[in-house]
């Protein structure tokens, strides 16, 4: 990735996705879906930045939803196949899903069962196809926040549920229990799901495998994942889906900021005009710290600074970071990753500017403002 031409090209804050590094990964993707039969969906939770989905759509098969909106954006913008989850939807809800989407799984047989007059129908015109979601009971998360299958989840029906229900119209099953891993917790879930509901799967005509797999990472065990999915098609003969987010822009995404200021209270503090509650949440959510491009670990060079927002809120701050030279204000930072999870998440809390969205072609070494924001921007979400 050519970072400094970007940092000299791009507005300060800005959301910048490499388009090289995209196309890398739709080709990984791409391999994936060609030796195992899968079809690959883009979770639009974790990225929707619809002004790339003319690129993601020549290689994914569609988009998973989270609310009528995310699937009415893809429907309008992406044009291929729409699957719509949600974990409660109200009456109104279902009848645009089922105006936009091909697949609705549902979180519950109450849901199920409650919206049966609505759905079926469409069912039974090969509008919509109906799903369940499951929950395994096998924990495989790193952080009670993102796993669905912590103790006392709301998300996924237990197998125990499943006795005496009728599962008539239902064609698939779908469960997501991962989050930002590796081949191997995927094949152990697998397996524990396989042995809990298996004996559904004959009646089956899909499998949805959910998101969290980080397929276009270093490695990721390839050929394990085109042999689950071959096994899983082959014995039962269902379709499979994989949705991840993160994976189709996993190293595309750079934030750039700004040092607006510099202070010090018992250690070096740089004021940025990137806000860690407004434009990368998952940092204080997770938590986690993202990869910075030149930038070390605290003292591991000579110059060591927190780095902060602008924001009024005193845990505004992204991280500490050490540099080879004294930051000065004017200076470009640009964070790592940070495609995903971070425009669909930016809030304009305390008035701060939304980033400017961005792609830039390696090919060409041209950089695209595609959007900025302004204050009717702001303005507009409130009354």
């Amino acid at each position: 990735m050519h970072i400094d031409r970007i940092l000299e090209l791009a507005p300060s804050p800005a959301y910048v996705v490499d388009l090289g590094r995209l196309r890398a990964n739709l080709a990984a993707l791409n391999d994936v879906q060609r030796r195992s039969g899968a079809k690959i969906l883009l979770a639009l939770k974790g990225f929707a930045m619809w002004s790339v989905f003319p690129i993601l759509r020549q290689t994914l098969h569609g988009v998973c939803a989270s609310s009528p909106w995310e699937a009415r954006l893809g429907r309008e913008e992406f044009g291929r196949e729409i699957h719509s989850f949600a974990a409660g939807l109200r009456e109104n809800d279902v009848v645009e899903l089922l105006a936009t989407s091909n697949h609705l799984v549902f979180n519950s047989f109450g849901q199920l069962d409650r919206f049966r007059p609505l759905w079926e129908p469409a069912a039974r015109q090969g509008r919509v196809s109906v799903g369940l979601r499951v929950n395994p009971e096998h924990s495989e998360g790193h952080t009670a926040l993102y796993d669905p299958c912590a103790p006392r989840s709301r998300l996924g029906i237990r197998r125990a549920d499943f006795e005496g229900r009728s599962l008539a119209g239902v064609e698939g099953l779908h469960f997501h229990t991962l989050c930002e891993q590796l081949f191997e917790p995927l094949a152990r879930t697998a397996a524990v799901f396989e042995e809990s509901f298996g004996e559904f799967l004959p009646r089956m005509k899909w499998l949805n495998l959910g998101g969290g797999h980080h397929i276009t990472r270093e490695g990721y065990d390839l050929e394990g994942l085109v042999e689950l999915v071959r096994r899983f098609r082959k014995t039962y003969g269902v379709e499979v889906y994989l949705e991840p987010g993160e994976a189709v822009v996993l190293g595309a995404g750079l934030l750039v900021g700004e040092v607006l200021d510099l202070v010090r209270n018992e250690m070096d503090i740089a004021i940025l005009d990137i806000c860690a509650p407004c434009h990368m949440p998952d940092v204080l959510e997770m938590p986690y710290r993202p990869p910075l491009h030149g930038g070390f670990d605290p003292g591991e060079k000579p110059h060591t600074y927190r780095l902060a927002g602008p924001s009024c809120l005193a845990g505004d701050v992204v991280g500490d970071w050490s540099f080879e030279r004294p930051l000065a204000v004017g200076d470009r930072l640009a964070f790592l990753d940070q495609a995903h999870y971070t425009m669909v998440k930016s809030t304009t809390f305390n008035g701060i500017r939304l980033p400017a969205i961005c792609t830039y072609e390696p090919e060409t070494a041209e950089l695209a403002v595609v959007r900025q924001f302004g204050y009717q921007d702001f303005k507009g979400r409130l009354s």
